[in-house]
This record gives C-alpha cells, structure tokens and sequence, in this order.
C-alpha cells in the first residue's frame, strides 16, 4: 500500500507543478508500527535525494481497513 500511495502522491504533486524534492514534511500514519520497515524501504526510493522533515506513527485503525496513509505538504 506505501507504492501505491506514492504513487498518488507523486500524480497530485505533478498536477500541482510539484515534485518529491518540493516536499518539505511528511507524516506517516501506520496501522501497525511494525510495519515502519516495510514502509521505510519503499519510501527511501521516492525520497532518495532530499529527505524531508517526517513524522511517523500507529493508530488503532485507518478508514476502509488502509495499512497507510501519508500527509505530505510541499513548497517551492
């Protein structure tokens, strides 16, 4: 679920003229912390050169059962 919503991130951030190196702070908000690795190494190839701020947490559910969801604010 992390690739796929990357992958929605990257098509909002070019709609809006924007690219992951635009992205100043994301949170990741994760069903199960245990899933931070899994979530971590696909995120490491979106984020490869410029690493914004991030914070990264568990909540006891997300809407319709998503393992993932991803807050992401970018500026030029």
């Amino acid at each position: 679920q992390t690739e796929q919503v990357l992958k929605n991130i990257a098509e909002i951030l070019d709609v809006a003229g924007y690219n992951f190196s635009d992205v100043v702070k994301t949170t990741c908000i994760l069903s199960d912390i245990e899933n931070f690795k899994a979530m971590n190494e696909v995120y490491a190839r979106y984020y490869s050169e410029k690493h914004p701020a991030r914070a990264a947490f568990a909540v006891k559910d997300l809407p319709l059962g998503a393992l993932i969801e991803i807050d992401t604010i970018a500026m030029k």
